[in-house]
């Protein structure tokens, strides 16, 4: 819907690009009468924006000569964000937004001033992040643009999915409200018609998906962050210890932690929350031999029974001097 707004701005454009312009031209093109054409002149003359009128056969309203609406601008610094957030999406959403963000950099960088530039310049070679997405994201792509297209368009869509709970995938279907990048893999939020509530699908084990031709509505009250800071609630919280020797480990990933707490004797305890034991054992295994669990006992007794488990695998081989 048109709005007086967006026909001033639209008015200041025009008498820009075209000067002397007479009442009825400018009239049909911003589909008003002459009246409230006129009205607007009026505003934009109390608004402070210059426009005169010239009489005669090829005369009209124009601007003052040399007018100009101000170029989109912005501070050296919200040029960075602005150009650095574009990059980031075009990273984070893989094939699906890459084209337009190289895009949306083109038409930035062509409009901003020298001093803009090279700030975004200095950021772009000095501001940097990496690791943010799973390594299989292109290999998600298609499943990705047709869940978006699904939530866009509030379409069901039916899908094969591997849960780590069951053998063999299962075919459900769901109500797409939001995709999501959590814990490094991207998931779907949605209504699943098999299990009748709202959960999370993690991309990468979605065997197929088509679109459906039902429609569903979006509940209103429905907040994506909001359900995802609740989703996941820690299963376990496993307190771990690292020796003397090796407490500089634990120090250096706090952000891994939920707590830190440092020990009289130089070691370092900290507290490991997790969505299930399997998480847990997984995550302590990584760090092998540095690291000691504490409790809880059945996590404790997985991590041993795995570490059997992986030392039965390599035996050693006769006349090895393993």
């Amino acid at each position: 819907m048109t709005t007086p707004a967006s026909r001033l701005l639209s008015l200041i454009l025009l008498l820009q690009n075209h000067p002397n312009q007479k009442a009825a031209d400018l009239a049909a093109q911003l589909d008003v009468s002459i009246r409230t054409l006129h009205r607007y002149i009026q505003l934009l003359d109390e608004m402070g924006i210059p426009v005169y009128t010239e009489r005669g056969p090829y005369g009209g309203f124009s601007l003052v000569r040399g007018y100009k609406l101000p170029p989109l601008i912005f501070s050296p610094q919200e040029a960075v964000v602005v150009c650095l957030g574009t990059t980031l999406v075009g990273e984070m959403w893989g094939q699906l937004y890459q084209d337009a963000a190289r895009a949306a950099l083109v038409k930035l960088e062509n409009v901003l001033p020298d001093e803009q530039r090279a700030e975004v310049a200095w950021a772009r070679r000095s501001l940097v992040t990496t690791g943010l997405l799973h390594p299989g994201l292109d290999a998600q792509a298609p499943v990705l643009e047709n869940l978006r297209r699904a939530i866009r368009e509030l379409r069901r869509v039916e899908m094969v999915y591997q849960s780590t709970s069951a053998t063999q995938p299962a075919t459900r279907r769901l109500d797409p409200f939001a995709l999501a990048l959590r814990w490094g893999w991207w998931v779907v939020v949605g209504f699943c018609h098999t299990r009748h509530e709202v959960r999370t699908f993690r991309l990468d084990r979605i065997r197929s998906l088509s679109l459906l031709g039902e429609v569903f509505s979006l509940p209103e009250d429905f907040d994506a962050r909001a359900f995802l800071a609740r989703d996941f609630q820690p299963q376990v919280v496993a307190r771990l210890r690292f020796q003397p020797g090796v407490a500089h480990v634990a120090r250096g990933n706090r952000f891994s932690w939920e707590g830190l707490e440092e020990q009289p004797d130089g070691s370092v305890i900290v507290t490991l929350s997790a969505p299930d034991l399997n998480w847990a054992a997984s995550s302590v295994l990584a760090y092998g031999l540095l690291v000691e669990v504490l409790d809880p006992p059945e996590l404790r007794q997985l991590v041993r029974d795995w570490a059997q488990g992986i030392s039965a695998g390599y035996p050693v081989e006769e006349g090895s001097n393993g």
